[in-house]
């Protein structure tokens, strides 16, 4: 629930001020890749964690109950009434007798992990228990490395439970072995009906010549590529060189007409109306329309009829973890569905948990004025609790992997946004 006084799309701007959340920037390429990890005393291949049930289990079996743990998380990625003060977690460190250190140490996936990796390279513990990195490059990075611990399975109890099918058996980390989702969003379009005059269907709308000099579209190298990809008609999962080639050639094709490749502020050009129509994330949309600035009308997010991609940032342990134990009970505490809710209630993401809907609407209807308002938003708001038609237009999108793959990856998508 929103602090007293509190304007709730104010304090809850918050992709804007989470910079680089889904932006890599740039892929690391073998060569990149091997430098980094050759300095730190392990090779580029890596070696990843022993999943095999009995390593599991004898790993588990050695824990014991620490009461302490670190939780590394983006800023403003928690429910909050105040500057240090997170309803959520108070309520399990009550519960448990646990005591939580939030640190909100991730300003992006590539610093954070060059900040761990070379602790994290020689098997000591690198400060952070608990972390939450998202899906894509560097998930894979840390994964392949061995840097994740795998998770004990029979202390996932609410996850099992209310989790929703969609966040069971992710791509990335089949069986969950390694994660388990801590929130979530779309990478689609958001426009400006007033300004496009019509409505958005599809990724070719973006090269509509009327909208010359007014079209957004992002500076990386993950939902770029994808999207254009989708645009021409390619599944990215099933993506060949050829596709690649073909999807950089309609991106540069469209240079033209765009006014900008944008890494974050895209969502300031929709709100003024010096963009009309721009690749965007679901969560931006959903927040700007709270705050009443969009110029016009509200702005429209929508998934095209190509599909779109779905992301996720996960809850994930890290090698060398001092309090592993703990973190499986807050892992699964956030799974049950009143305090997935009161996450949902502030950070506006798609919560991995359907049943969270409910409480948001019953806690809608003790409400009163604008909060009323607002919760009655995030409780039916594609950006919080999609429908599972909407799931369906989604996929994860294509990673390619670390040498030479990756390379040619960025030889061919790089040029078009950094030039």
């Amino acid at each position: 629930m929103t602090g007293e006084g509190l304007d709730p799309a104010l304090v809850r701007g918050l992709t804007q001020g989470r910079v680089g959340r889904r932006d890599a920037l740039r892929l690391l390429g073998a060569a990149g890749g091997a430098a980094l990890l050759s300095g730190c005393g392990i090779g580029a291949q890596g070696k990843k964690a022993n999943t095999s049930k009995s390593a599991v289990d004898k790993y588990w079996a050695a824990q014991k109950s620490t009461g302490k743990l670190v939780w590394a998380n983006w800023p403003l990625y928690l429910d909050t009434q105040g500057k240090s003060d997170h309803p959520s977690l108070d309520q399990f460190q009550k519960q448990t007798g646990i005591n939580v250190k939030y640190v909100e140490a991730i300003q992006d996936n590539g610093p954070f992990f060059a900040k761990v990796q070379p602790t994290l390279s020689s098997g000591q513990y690198c400060g952070f228990d608990l972390a939450v990195i998202s899906s894509g490059i560097y998930f894979n990075k840390f994964r392949d490395l061995g840097f994740f611990v795998p998770l004990d399975q029979s202390k996932l109890a609410n996850f099992r439970k209310y989790g929703g099918s969609r966040y069971h058996n992710e791509p990335f980390d089949p069986g969950n072995k390694l994660s388990i989702p801590w929130q979530a969003g779309f990478t689609g379009i958001g426009y400006n009906p007033k300004r496009t005059g019509r409505e958005i269907t599809s990724w070719q709308d973006l090269q509509d010549p009327k909208f010359k000099g007014h079209i957004g579209m992002f500076a990386n190298n993950e939902d770029l590529p994808n999207c254009a990809l989708m645009a021409i008609g390619v599944d990215p999962l099933k993506s060949t060189e050829k596709d690649w080639r073909k999807a950089a050639d309609w991106l540069t094709k469209m240079k033209p007409l765009v006014r900008n490749f944008y890494s974050q502020n895209y969502i300031n050009g929709l709100a003024t109306g010096d963009v009309w129509i721009s690749m965007a994330w679901s969560g931006d949309i959903f927040q700007q329309n709270l705050s009443g600035k969009a110029i016009g009308s509200e702005l429209k997010f929508v998934i095209p009829k190509e599909g779109g991609l779905l992301w996720t940032d996960n809850f994930v342990i890290l090698k060398g973890a001092k309090n592993p134990l703990s973190a499986m009970r807050l892992m699964d505490f956030y799974y049950q569905p009143k305090v997935a809710a009161e996450v949902t209630e502030w950070v506006n993401y798609i919560s991995p948990v359907p049943d969270g809907q409910q409480v948001v609407r019953q806690d809608a209807a003790k409400a009163h004025g604008d909060d009323k308002t607002y919760l009655r938003q995030v409780a039916s708001s594609y950006a919080t609790f999609p429908q599972p038609s909407t799931y369906g237009k989604t996929t994860i999108g294509f990673t390619p992997k670390a040498g030479k793959q990756l390379d040619t990856w960025n030889s061919i998508f790089e040029p078009v946004y950094q030039s």
